[in-house]
């Protein structure tokens, strides 16, 4: 089984040729139960705009029939089944099976460790549908799709549109699915098991929440909250966009060992590692809010308006990205959502931006192989960044109008760059011409630069060609007032060269440079403010503004220009005196990254205790105790700090597994305390928390198991690949992990057989943190020139990274 990557020649080629009527799939999951089976029975309606001529299907499932208009069809040829002589009108019927089985793509069996039940899903994205059924795979090919779906009696079925008629025929039940509107075979979805439901009315809309048997209590306690976010982004994205949700039916599917999240138009699935075990912190929830939102964003933008082709990925995911934080802040109680987007994603796109393997936000993709390199943190967070800009640049009211104008224009169709642009522009009276060549079309970051001479302020801009963007934004001055800092003027530019002069009061103590973080560029201080930049951070008087001076010393860690010591002392100030709970985890993640990995050994120790006492004082605040104490646990230098955390973790079992792995690391022996903390833990994935100790245990034996179940076997859930390899490379532990650095190269050729997530996650997550040397890099580098585009990508951007790393370690 397998097939050929489409290209945008054949893609477009297709397109011209066909318009496709609909789909009337049957799909069998029957055997499921005990087997690992699926049948699919996939008959198109289509038209073909020149009689005669011919084409193909996308088929890369195994097929046991297919017909043309009667006429018995070959068999596929690498994923493609040829149809000749085309009629004016067709019907194309295909009759194919799959097996489910950890390498193939597109539908996916899980057993609930806990009670052993079976649960099914379907992820057809990018381009995966054809794995499992006869279709048309691409973003432009839109039909109405009625599935019906054959399962065990005991199972929910759940699809794109609501009310199915539902047949009880014996030991299985035939689910009967009215017609979706016109949907790209990728945003379509089936997902099937003995699901527990919560629903409710929101927004005018029926609402559905699922999750397996053995998470329901986790699902009740977190219902109420999942139930108002949908709501309110229900009724946000409804005014914003001129466009009410189509489908008075919106279900949300929490299901085992699902690969992220997936926006399936009515029917969005989630891995359901995003129901937290353990009582969700605050910033976990404003994060788990955000992607709530994208995924509903995406009911828009991807689904009811879809991009013509890779090219535009943007249009779906920058929107939804942006559209998230915009609907978190207006309309949620996550009104920090911009400052997390930028302590977490807009950080991470400013990394990869300034790498080798950036890549302007829209760009030409050949085909749908080198398309799945793209998703990633230029068209995720740069995108949803690039787009604040332009809502700043031409005004929210104007931008909205210009959303309203483009669904109402494009409805169920399918758009390109130049539609949504010409929208924005026409509502807002903007020549965006200049704007769409600098910010969507050309790769990198901006550098913005405060100068101060004897004639005053001036702004220096410069872009990754020489000459800057178009950009808005805000520099602040700030002076001291007791122990804070307080503004004494914000004064806003339109940068359009290399200089801007700014009108600034002398003398202030500190100069923020894109006060407000209202566009994406790398920024400086003066550099007569410079070293007191990383000391007044902290006495900024907003979260946003503190928020914009960590962006500021983490970019200079980056790059050369700040040492690990200097950005923990920034965060570590910043910490101490945080007010939004949001942020408290992403910053505590970044202070903890600056002294273990970015620092040189013989200061690792000092820079960790450092950020074990800010976490120690912090632990007493209600609101950021958790978060404190988590960060303990990954910085605490003895074997008495890990006694207190665990006195103080009491009976928080996340905690005090968390607790555990700190003593493991620091070679404490922990099988038996661990192996009876497993034994009273509800966890129904409890035995990952068991594999995270022993990942982190300094002992060749555990290493090489560990290595065995994550790397080799590949048995580690997806939601949990990082936290495990990460524990695996523990500071430290360079003779012990030296052996597994050759490993991981050898890894390399194999690491995406089953599919792009799964490739981005091990690629990324099991490069070495430890026992590497520049060399080792040059080699990653060298194989990732031999790579598919998804291994490629990664392999660079983490080799990237792990130079920058050995760089500041010396």
């Amino acid at each position: 089984m397998g097939g050929r990557s489409l290209t945008r020649t054949e893609a477009e080629r297709r397109a011209r040729l066909l318009t496709v009527e609909r789909y009337d799939v049957a799909v069998d999951l029957s055997e499921l139960t005990t087997g690992s089976r699926v049948r699919c029975e996939s008959t198109i309606t289509f038209a073909c705009h020149l009689p005669g001529a011919e084409t193909f299907v996308d088929c890369a499932a195994a097929v046991e029939s297919a017909t043309l208009n009667g006429v018995v069809l070959r068999s596929a040829v690498e994923g493609r089944i040829a149809l000749t002589d085309l009629a004016e009108r067709n019907v194309l019927t295909v009759v194919s099976a799959t097996e489910c089985s950890a390498d193939v793509q597109g539908v996916h069996k899980a057993v609930d460790p806990a009670d052993g039940e079976t649960y099914v899903y379907t992820d057809f994205a990018p381009d995966y549908a054809r794995y499992v059924l006869a279709c048309f795979d691409q973003p432009d090919l839109k039909a109405p799709w009625a599935f019906t779906v054959t399962a065990p009696a005991g199972w929910r079925v759940l699809s794109n549109s609501g009310d199915p008629q539902i047949e009880e025929l014996g030991s299985v039940r035939r689910w009967t699915f009215p017609p979706t509107p016109p949907l790209a075979a990728y945003n379509t979805v089936i997902n099937a098991g003995p699901y527990y439901e919560l629903r409710r009315r929101g927004a005018g809309h029926d609402l559905g929440l699922f999750a397996r048997q053995s998470l329901a209590s986790i699902l009740d306690r977190d219902a109420d909250e999942l139930f108002t976010l949908t709501t309110r982004g229900l009724e946000f994205f409804a005014g914003k966009f001129g466009m009410p949700f189509p489908q008075h039916k919106y279900d949300q599917v929490f299901t085992p060992e699902f690969p992220g999240a997936l926006e399936n138009f009515g029917c969005v699935t989630w891995m359901d590692w995003f129901l937290r075990r353990s009582t969700p912190t605050r910033a976990e929830w404003d994060i788990f809010s955000r992607y709530l939102l994208h995924e509903l964003a995406h009911m828009w933008f991807g689904n009811i308006v879809t991009m013509r082709w890779w090219d535009d990925l943007w249009l779906n995911e920058a929107f939804a990205e942006f559209a998230s934080n915009w609907a978190a802040v207006s309309v949620t109680s996550y009104t920090d959502a911009w400052t997390a987007h930028l302590a977490g994603e807009k950080l991470r796109a400013y990394f990869v931006d300034q790498g080798p393997t950036t890549h302007p936000i829209r760009r030409q993709v050949r085909d749908v192989s080198e398309a799945k390199a793209t998703f990633d943190a230029i068209t995720y967070p740069k995108g949803a960044s690039v787009l604040h800009q332009l809502m700043t640049y031409v005004g929210e009211a104007n931008f909205s109008a210009g959303l309203t104008s483009y669904f109402a224009t494009h409805a169920w169709g399918n758009t390109t760059l130049h539609d949504l642009i010409d929208a924005v522009a026409d509502a807002g009276g903007r020549d965006l011409d200049q704007w769409r060549a600098g910010w969507l079309e050309t790769a990198g970051t901006d550098r913005l630069t405060l100068d101060h001479d004897a004639d005053g302020f001036a702004l220096v801009a410069r872009g990754p060609d020489g000459r800057p963007r178009p950009h808005v934004l805000a520099v602040g001055a700030y002076e001291r007032s007791g122990d804070h800092l307080e503004r004494i003027a914000l004064v806003e530019v339109e940068v359009a060269g290399e200089r801007t002069r700014l009108d600034l009061p002398a003398g202030a103590d500190l100069y923020l440079v894109n006060d407000e973080d209202l566009t994406f560029a790398s920024t400086r201080p003066d550099a007569t403010t410079r070293d007191a930049f990383f000391r007044n951070a902290a006495r900024l008087p907003t979260a946003t503004a503190r928020g914009v001076a960590v962006t500021t010393a983490w970019d200079m860690l980056i790059n050369g220009e700040a040492t690990a010591a200097e950005a923990v002392q920034c965060l570590t100030g910043v910490l101490a005196v945080e007010t939004s709970a949001s942020v408290m985890e992403p910053y505590l993640d970044l202070a903890v990254e600056a002294a273990d990995l970015w620092s040189p050994e013989s200061e690792r120790d000092e820079l960790l205790r450092a950020v074990a006492a800010v976490c120690r004082s912090l632990s007493g605040a209600g609101a950021f105790r958790k978060a404190a104490l988590r960060g303990f646990a990954r910085t605490a230098c003895g074997l008495e700090e890990v006694a207190w955390l665990r006195t103080e973790a009491g009976e928080d079992i996340d905690l005090q597994w968390r607790a555990m792995v700190r003593e493991a690391q620091l070679g404490s022996p922990t099988a038996a305390e661990a192996q009876a903390l497993l034994d009273r833990d509800p966890d129904p994935d409890a035995w990952i928390s068991r594999l995270q100790v022993r990942a982190a245990t300094p002992d060749a034996a555990e290493k090489k198991a560990v290595w065995q179940t994550l790397a080799t076997d590949r048995a580690v859930p997806l939601a949990s690949v990082h936290s495990v390899a990460t524990l695996f490379w523990s500071s430290g532990q360079d003779d012990l992990l030296r052996p597994h650095t050759e490993a991981y190269l050898d890894l390399v050729a194999t690491i995406h057989r089953s599919g792009t997530q799964q490739a981005t996650i091990y690629t990324k997550s099991l490069f070495p943190l430890f026992a590497i040397d520049p060399t080792f890099v040059e080699r990653a580098e060298d194989l990732a020139a031999q790579a598919i585009p998804v291994v490629r990508t990664n392999l660079l951007d983490r080799a990237d990274r792990m130079r920058r790393i050995l760089r500041s370690r010396g």
